[in-house]
């Protein structure tokens, strides 16, 4: 480190050394840098070795010598007065890795981004499918009012689709976006909306063909 450093950052090796001889363990486990007496009531051994205070407080440790650590940890209970529910709940989580599983046909606001793009899978994108010519782009091949050409882009459609085509996609839009499809969440209304709006304009527009 240049001593006219203005941070006063020092990151050489014996520098962290140092920082580091606080506390530290050595194979056995002990803390041999502690200065601590022995916790066990009548013990006047050095207090090398810690242990939990309690489940609830796993931060929190006492200090023992080797003979009485041995004896909290042979007496050591993590379930000590949980009840039968809470143990069967840690079990259970423990099983997922303390992971909330989520509920199954619920689909997640990235799914439904990708579906809302026609791709079923995201691994699509990096597939066959990416090497594929997507034609015309969705926007600017044709001069549209601005209604249509709103319409369109909240579709996610082609302008030079027919009717029939854009409204395989607002259909499928409906499927994905409705509450009833998605266990009763609301959160995509405002964008259903949308695209309820959106077929109407083209429905009733002259502009692009039935068949």
């Amino acid at each position: 480190m240049k001593k006219d450093d203005p941070f006063g950052f020092d990151m050489s090796v014996s520098s962290d050394k140092k920082k580091r001889t606080k506390g530290r363990r050595g194979m056995s486990g002990a803390f041999e840098t502690s200065t601590r007496q022995c916790e066990h009531a009548g013990c006047e051994e050095g207090g090398k070795y810690r242990a939990p205070r309690s489940p609830d407080h796993l931060d929190e440790y006492y200090w023992f010598c080797k003979e009485h650590v041995r004896e909290f940890n042979l007496k050591w209970n993590y379930f000590d007065n949980a009840t039968e529910e809470e143990i069967d709940e840690q079990v259970d989580s423990d099983r997922v890795w303390n992971r909330k599983t989520k509920p199954l046909g619920k689909k997640s606001a990235e799914q439904r981004a990708w579906e809302r793009l026609g791709v079923d899978d995201p691994h699509q994108v990096l597939g066959e499918n990416a090497t594929r010519n997507p034609g015309k782009s969705i926007t600017g091949t044709r001069r549209l009012p601005p209604t249509e050409r709103k319409a369109i882009e909240i579709l996610e459609a082609k302008d030079h689709w027919t009717k029939a085509e854009i409204r395989k996609t607002y259909k499928k839009l409906i499927k994905i976006l409705h509450p009833d499809m998605n266990g009763g969440d609301r959160s995509d209304e405002e964008r259903l909306q949308e695209v309820v709006w959106a077929w109407d304009q083209i429905k009733d527009s002259r502009v692009f063909k039935d068949g």
